[in-house]
């Protein structure tokens, strides 16, 4: 098949969905498909790729990406809600001349893009699947970038809509799945499917490193919804795992980023900035624990791509989350972890603190975690779910 993929985000990004849609389209492209992307110029978690005030084209590992213009910025709300509706200002002024695929895979957020992505292929009388990474407008609700009022009726609006005319939605989770179900949404349309991970799953637990402290470790997205800033203070209030000489590392970086370093009182507690892949590795590879937090209660609005790597690499993981949030569910379910209540941020720490004192623990729920991957978040696997719907679709 001639697939189109538009991913607001996409490779070299090194956090979030852009590892995920591209670790999609290369197990695609390996299938056989002819695979091209249409994204943003590189701008997430911070533009430091500078700017690009015209569209152009590139390949990455043998696949065809156009890359269109933004105005980047991620300070506040008004610049968040600009920087994505010009990137789908420049995606509804390239769609004429983008070709006619099969069938247009949109991944949202970007959440304007998606008026583009409905009138292009009512244009082009093909089908479009919406792959929906965050449930958006809620994720504008619960992370305060809108308030209720005019702008999220007309959200509202739009999500029906795009709904209404995508042949099938692409869920990561039940808890998506019940979401849209709730909101009238036709079940036949749904298709569950969880992220691959995004670095390549391990054959085996990685043996943990002989170190002088233990090592918790989070990353990607230092944002609203992580909470770290609060874990940040009640890690280093914890006088267990001070006993216990624990370091915390945030392998990553954001828009909470600068508020976490100021907020550091201890050398126990790192934010390392954006690694390459080779000091990621490390960091993975050194590990005691895993630490996947997030902060805001209500519904589920995303499932942090963290966790599909945390347990790829067989790494047991701490979650501080709500008790019935989707990740709190793969964590019970592989029991490849263990789930603390993210209001309660002391629970988490004596939760952590409780795993390193247990090192059969760890290596029971690593190797869980790990099976659970292999048996849930390879790649191949989910290119595999979409060929199927895809060639459904298509037909």
């Amino acid at each position: 098949m001639r697939i189109q993929l538009w991913s607001y985000n996409y490779d070299p990004e090194p956090s979030g969905i852009a590892p995920l849609s591209g670790v999609w389209a290369r197990a695609m492209k390996a299938r056989g498909h002819e695979i091209d992307v249409v994204a943003a110029h590189p701008h997430y978690p911070a533009a430091m790729w500078g700017r690009a005030r015209k569209p152009y084209r590139e390949w990455r590992d043998g696949i065809r990406v156009l890359r269109l213009p933004l105005w980047a910025g991620r300070g506040s709300a008004q610049q968040r809600i600009r920087q994505e509706t010009s990137f789908a200002a420049a995606l509804s002024l390239a769609a004429p001349a983008l070709g006619t695929p099969d069938v247009i895979i949109a991944v949202s957020p970007n959440f304007p893009a998606l008026v583009p992505a409905m009138a292009s292929a009512r244009a082009r009388r093909i089908p479009w699947v919406l792959w929906l990474q965050d449930v958006l407008p809620d994720a504008a609700l619960v992370s305060g970038l809108l308030e209720e009022g005019i702008a999220i009726k007309l959200a509202r609006r739009l999500e029906r809509a795009a709904y209404a005319s995508a042949s099938r939605i692409v869920v990561i989770s039940e808890s998506f799945e019940e979401n849209l179900t709730a909101k009238g949404v036709d079940a036949a349309k749904i298709v569950r499917s969880y992220n691959p991970a995004s670095r390549a799953i391990l054959d085996a637990p990685r043996d943990e490193v002989a170190a002088d402290a233990a090592t918790v470790l989070t990353m990607g997205n230092i944002g609203y919804s992580q909470n770290l800033l609060a874990i940040t203070r009640a890690f280093e209030d914890s006088s267990e795992l001070r006993d216990l000489n624990t370091r915390l590392v945030m392998a990553g970086d954001g828009q909470e980023g600068a508020l976490v370093r100021a907020a550091i009182r201890t050398d126990r507690v790192t934010v390392t900035g954006i690694l390459d892949n080779e000091a990621l590795e490390r960091e993975l590879r050194g590990a005691t624990v895993a630490l996947v937090s997030q902060g805001y209660e209500g519904v589920d609005f995303n499932v942090p791509s963290k966790l599909m790597n945390f347990m790829g690499y067989g790494i047991p993981t701490v979650a501080s989350v709500r008790a019935d949030s989707e990740v709190a569910r793969i964590i019970r379910r592989s029991r490849g972890g263990w789930v603390a209540l993210n209001s309660d941020l002391p629970q988490t720490m004596a939760q952590i603190a409780s795993a390193l004192r247990d090192p059969l623990a760890r290596a029971e729920r690593g190797q869980a975690a790990l099976d659970y991957a292999r048996a849930n978040f390879c790649p191949e696997q989910s290119a595999e779910r979409f060929e199927v719907l895809l060639r459904d679709v298509v037909r």
